[in-house]
C-alpha cells in the first residue's frame, strides 16, 4: 500500500464568527472559516497579496469552547486533516466541499467574545490565559508559551490535545454527517 499523509497547519483570522449547532446525537459541531494571507514577489518587484478562504469544522466540547471564545477577527492556528464529502441538494444536484476538519485549534490573542467570563485579574486585556472545560468560571493558569489550555476531568493540556478521552461508543471526531 502507498505511503499517505493527510495533515494540515493553518494560521489566520476568522472571517465570520463560529456557527454552533448540535447534531441529533447531541454532539456539538461549530464551523467557521479562516482568511490566510500570502504575500509574495512578482518577477517585476511587485509586492502582491493572496487570500485564501478556508472553511474549518470543530467537534464536542472542543466546539463549544470556539464558539464562546472565537469570533470574527480574531487570529487562531488549526491543525486538523483536509475532508471531501458530496450531497445532494433540495433541487437533486451534487454539491460537494472541501473542509479542515480540526484537531487542534490554539487561540493566538484576543478577549473573550462580549458577554463571555472576562480573564483573571492581572492578565493582559487581549490575553486568553485558559479554558476550563468543566466549569463555567472564568480563565485561570498559562500555558509556558502563552496558548491557551484546557482541563478536563482534571486532564491538563494545550487545547486541542488528543489525549482528552471521547465518550465510550461515539464516533471519532468528524464521523457524523452534518446538515449544513
Amino acid at each position: 500500500m502507498a505511503a499517505s499523509l493527510n495533515r494540515v497547519f493553518l494560521m489566520g483570522n476568522l472571517t465570520r464568527d463560529p456557527e454552533l449547532r448540535y447534531v441529533p446525537s447531541g454532539q456539538a459541531v461549530a464551523t467557521f472559516s479562516l482568511a490566510i494571507n500570502r504575500v509574495y514577489t512578482t518577477q517585476t518587484g511587485e509586492k502582491k497579496e493572496e487570500v485564501s478562504f478556508v472553511n474549518i469544522v470543530v467537534w464536542g466540547r472542543r466546539a463549544e469552547v470556539c464558539g464562546e471564545y472565537l469570533s470574527k477577527g480574531s487570529p487562531a492556528f488549526v491543525e486538523g486533516r483536509i475532508q471531501s464529502r458530496s450531497w445532494e441538494d433540495q433541487n437533486g444536484q451534487k454539491r460537494y466541499a472541501t473542509e479542515v476538519i480540526a484537531n487542534n485549534v490554539q487561540f493566538l490573542r484576543g478577549a473573550p467574545k462580549p458577554g463571555a467570563p472576562a480573564p483573571a485579574a492581572g492578565a493582559a486585556p487581549e490575553e486568553i490565559e485558559s479554558i476550563d472545560l468543566g466549569a463555567d468560571a472564568p480563565p485561570a493558569g498559562k500555558a509556558a508559551n502563552g496558548a491557551a489550555t484546557v482541563s478536563d476531568q482534571g486532564f491538563q493540556g494545550k487545547f486541542g490535545d488528543a489525549k482528552i478521552p471521547r465518550a465510550q461508543g461515539k464516533a471519532a471526531a468528524g464521523e457524523e454527517e452534518v446538515p449544513f
